[in-house]
Order: structure tokens, then C-alpha cells, then sequence
């Protein structure tokens, strides 16, 4: 069991594509003058970061903070001043900070930063600190000095981390993309981005959400669903704690299932239920594993031996964050087996094509329903039958 692990159908989860809120602090508007040079300032902060040159950026700001992002591989930074409050020699400003990794992000991840600044002895603007913005989660480099490793198909960025331990994701995750390719197809980028921080606190951090809600969660995928190709990269975001606990058949599935919502981002729409979208991903995770229906899906197989089998495919809010353990439990897996029949009786190639009609329909009402009308030849209701049918073969 590896948890709520998309965090793409949660707006609160949909960290990377977040435009911050501003914060309102005191002081007065500044006047335009002031404005222009705050934005020149930030303007060669950013040189400084893309041409990785220290010595010009601590001239603009403290020097910890660029050591903290340093390693990262920037193909763009950039800040857009959206207001500046002036306090005599101090100044509050907010900004939208954009930015791209180079080779994964095809346009640039947006986030609210406050920044607070101060006249030094000759009259320049200094930035003396740059956060997030109210209710805008952190990024990596807030959390300490981000180190990388760069894979084959594979960015892992981590802090607080050994040089081993990102290597394990990196070979985790560059298994994972071609695995994921070879059933999926290779209509995505083929390539993910897994960040790493240190704790728990740190994940939930980067996600805007407190930790208590990813607690025993082992790793979430930040994006929009049915975004267009253009749309940032994903972020696998670990929970290193819960991971831990893990072993490597476990850490393989979680990485694999990841990377499944990454390729089938773009083809997940409001039209695809989550028993859908998570027992496909799921599927993917364990194949070529060699878990049985027995060993990986416990709770529904308790469930069936007492005699209690479930009677209807599980609902979007049984993957819900206030849903109890069990549920929650057999809510994936009872996604995973109806993924799991669908590939038995009709093959993986009409698995696939019937995970994109769905999500090609235009609203949720009928979505299913129509999509295995034309792609499986059966109706609902057939499917559901069969699918308690199955459940009893393969758990009892």
C-alpha cells in the first residue's frame, strides 16, 4: 500500500503551477523610482543565478541563499515585481518568481515570493530575505542546500540527503520511464523530476499542506491534470520517512506509479474517476513484480474471506485524505484489480485505450459508461458484476 500518491487532483497539490498570493505588510507604496530599481536589482540577482556566479549574486542579496540553489541546472529565472511597500530605508516586496529546469520544464513554473529589502551604506537596494508567499508552498532550496544527481531519464534533487541515497531514486526512476513507456507509450516526456527533502515537514512544505495530511504516505505527484504538453514538468515529491519503510519492491512500485501519473497527466482529465487513474497507475507499479492479487491487496481480501465483498467500484471519495486506513486501502487496490481483469479479458492494449477515452470525454456523466461501450463492448453494470466476480476468483 503506497497511499493518496497523486497529488495532481488537489488543487492544494497542484504546487508547481500555484501563482502565490501577496501578502499584505505595512508601509506605504513605493514610488515608481524605487519600484525600477528594486526590479533591476532582482533582474541581476537573476544573472547571477543562471551565469552560477556567486561573488555578483551576494552583491544582491545574502550569499545562503544562493548557495542553497546553486547546484540546481536553471535554464530560466526570472522575477516580475507586482508591488513594493517602502518603510525609509526598508521595503517589502511582493513578486512572481519564474523559472525552468533545464530539460524538463518546457515553460516556466510560477510562484508568489515576498521578499524584504533594506538600503545599504550607499543608497542600493539588498535583498535580505526572499520566501514564499502567503499560502504558496516552499520550493526545495527553502528547506537548505539542494544537491543533484542527474539520470539517464531522471533529475533527482534532494536536501539533507546522501550522495547514495539519490542514487537510489535516480536508478529507482530511470527504471521506472522506460517500464512505464513500454505499456503507456511514448506520447510524454519520458523523463521525470523527484524531489527528495529531508523530512516530512519538508515534503509537506513543498506541497502548502500540513504534515499530519502525508503522514505513512510514501510519495505524491504534483501537476494538473489534463494539462497540455506545454505544462511545467511534474514533481515526484518523496516522503523520505515513510519511504524508508519500504522495501525494494515497495520503493520500485511507488517510483513506478509516480511516473505513471507524469506520462498519463495529459490524458487525465475530470472525466477520469480516481479508481481509474490510481489502479492504472498501480498496474503499471506492480507488473513484472510478481504480487499476487493475495499479497498486494490484503484488506480487500479480508474482506472477501468475511464475506464482504464491496458492490460497487470505489468512489472518488474513498481515495480522500479523511478516509480510514482500510478504506483507503481497498480503494486502491479495488482499482488495481478492476485495471488488473480489464488487461486479463481484453488485453493491455484496449486497457490502454480505454483509459484515454475516458479521459477524452467531455465531463464526467457518462464518461465510463461510454467508453466501455466503445472499447470494451459491455455496459457498466456488466463490468461491475463481473468485477465482484473476479474479486472472488482471485482473493478468495
Amino acid at each position: 500500500m503506497t497511499g493518496r500518491r497523486r497529488a495532481s487532483r488537489s488543487g492544494v497539490l497542484a504546487l508547481c503551477l500555484l501563482f502565490g498570493s501577496l501578502v499584505a505588510c505595512g508601509g506605504q507604496p513605493a514610488p515608481d523610482s524605487a519600484r525600477t530599481a528594486v526590479q533591476r536589482l532582482l533582474d541581476r540577482q537573476s544573472a547571477a543565478v543562471l551565469r552560477h556566479d556567486g561573488a555578483a549574486y551576494a552583491r544582491t542579496g545574502a550569499r545562503t541563499a544562493y548557495e542553497n540553489l546553486s547546484a540546481v541546472p536553471f535554464a530560466s529565472w526570472s522575477y516580475r515585481l507586482t508591488s513594493l511597500r517602502r518603510t525609509g530605508a526598508t521595503a517589502t516586496a511582493d513578486a512572481q518568481l519564474g523559472y525552468r529546469v533545464r530539460g524538463y520544464d518546457t515553460s516556466p513554473v510560477t510562484v508568489g515570493r515576498t521578499l524584504t529589502l533594506r538600503l545599504t551604506a550607499d543608497g542600493q537596494w539588498y535583498v535580505d530575505s526572499d520566501r514564499p508567499a502567503k499560502k504558496a508552498g516552499r520550493q526545495l532550496w527553502d528547506l537548505g542546500k539542494v544537491s543533484v544527481v542527474q539520470g539517464a531519464h531522471s533529475l533527482v534533487m534532494g536536501v539533507g540527503q546522501s550522495a547514495e541515497a539519490l542514487r537510489e531514486y535516480r536508478s529507482l526512476a530511470d527504471h521506472a520511464v522506460p517500464a512505464v513507456s513500454a505499456v503507456w507509450g511514448t506520447d510524454w516526456t519520458r523523463h521525470v523530476v523527484v524531489l527528495v527533502p529531508g523530512s516530512l515537514e519538508g515534503m509537506a512544505g513543498l506541497l502548502g499542506a500540513p504534515a499530519a495530511s502525508y503522514r505513512g504516505i510514501a510519495a505524491v505527484t504534483t501537476g494538473e491534470a489534463g494539462g497540455s504538453g506545454d505544462a511545467p514538468a511534474d514533481r515526484i515529491i518523496v516522503n523520505p520517512e515513510a519511504y524508508a519503510m519500504l522495501g525494494p519492491t515497495g520503493k520500485q512500485v511507488v517510483l513506478t506509479h509516480e511516473t505513471t501519473h507524469v506520462a498519463t497527466r495529459a490524458r487525465t482529465t475530470s472525466a477520469t474517476p480516481l479508481w481509474l487513474s490510481e489502479g492504472y497507475a498501480d498496474w503499471i507499479g506492480y507488473r513484472g513484480t510478481g504480487r499476487t492479487p493475495v499479497q498486494a491487496a490484503p484488506e480487500l481480501q479480508r474482506a472477501v474471506e468475511d464475506g464482504d465483498p464491496p458492490t460497487a467500484l470505489p468512489a472518488d471519495k474513498d481515495f480522500g485524505f479523511d478516509s480510514e486506513a482500510g478504506e483507503l486501502a481497498r480503494a486502491y487496490e479495488g482499482g488495481w484489480l478492476a485495471c488488473r481483469m480489464i488487461e486479463d479479458h481484453w488485453g493491455t492494449a484496449r486497457l490502454g485505450r480505454f483509459y484515454r477515452a475516458v479521459g477524452a470525454h467531455k465531463k464526467r456523466a457518462g464518461a465510463v459508461e461510454d467508453a466501455m461501450k466503445d472499447v470494451l463492448g459491455t455496459t457498466l453494470d456488466d463490468f461491475t458484476a463481473q468485477w465482484r466476480d473476479y474479486l472472488k476468483d482471485q482473493l478468495a
